[in-house]
């Protein structure tokens, strides 16, 4: 079975009526004709790229001689910011509280990392998922050494929700 392409209909699809305001329409329910305890899809985002969290936590940093954990902690903003679009793009500042974080003595970075872990609860929770991601289990374990291979296990929780829908690929969000 083929899909029409974005924005043609099939002859027995009625045209969604344009709203104005802004507002998106209010979500199908089980009265309106919706399955009864299905999740409803609150909004669509894209999905993540799952990540071998061995590899992103010991591996590739000491091959990159730690370039890599700045990567890995930009796209992972990256990603959360284009996976839920309700909360705001902070990969540049994330990026940016690594880099210049001597200036805060270390505050900075820190908050960051903090707040890293609430994001990935959240996005834990718009999967239909428990959030059971920490910040504060993230920087323990972050000062232990375990913090990337934690959160990053946390955040293949979400990826392998949607199964083995690639990267890039739209997804919807429940909550």
């Amino acid at each position: 079975m083929s899909y029409p392409p974005q924005g043609q209909q099939q002859p027995y699809q009625q045209q969604p009526q344009q709203q104005q305001g802004g507002y998106a329409p209010a979500p199908v329910h089980k009265a309106q004709g919706g399955a009864p305890g299905a999740p409803v899809a609150h909004a669509a985002g894209l999905n993540m790229k799952r990540r071998n969290p061995a590899a992103a936590w010991l591996g590739l940093p000491i091959i990159t001689f730690g370039i890599y954990g700045l990567v890995w902690f930009f796209k992972v903003h990256k990603e959360l910011f284009e996976y839920d679009r309700r909360v705001g793009d902070s990969s540049v500042n994330a990026l940016l509280a690594v880099l210049f974080g001597a200036v805060t003595l270390y505050i900075w970075p820190l908050v960051v990392w903090c707040k890293l872990g609430g994001r990935i609860a959240q996005a834990q929770k718009a999967a239909g998922l428990p959030a059971t991601c920490s910040g504060g289990m993230g920087f323990l374990l972050g000062i232990l050494g375990f913090g990337v291979l934690y959160y990053q296990l946390q955040l293949n929780k979400v990826i392998d929700r949607y199964g083995d829908t690639p990267p890039g690929q739209q997804v919807s969000l429940v909550a």
